[in-house]
């Protein structure tokens, strides 16, 4: 979501022009603050998930990876003001029972 909020944001896009200038305008994305605080975050991310894969079992683990899409979805909604429609509402309400049930039981 950083990624989607900073590039719109810098109205970013690649330049028509040569590679080169195409490569800078990467480098010049890849090194603002924001973006690099997601790509943090996400290393941090993954270094918490191998935690948890030491301290639980997979089969009680890795339902909640499937929660992922629900808390992009309404994150997405509430900071990025992207559409809420019935047809994404029902697939989180499928996801987060598909999830309940798959721990549980």
């Amino acid at each position: 979501m950083i990624l989607k909020w900073r590039i719109s944001r810098l109205g970013f896009h690649l330049p028509d022009s040569g590679i080169c200038d195409k490569f800078i305008a990467l480098i010049r994305l890849v090194v603002d603050p924001f973006i690099l605080s997601g790509f943090v975050a996400a290393f941090i991310a993954s270094l918490f998930w191998m935690g948890a894969m030491s301290k639980f079992e997979i089969t009680q683990a890795y339902p909640f990876m499937s929660l992922a899409p629900a808390i992009v979805f309404l994150l997405g909604v509430f900071l990025l003001g992207e559409t809420f429609t019935i047809g994404k509402v029902i697939g989180l309400i499928l996801i987060i029972t598909g999830t309940i049930i798959t721990v549980k039981f």
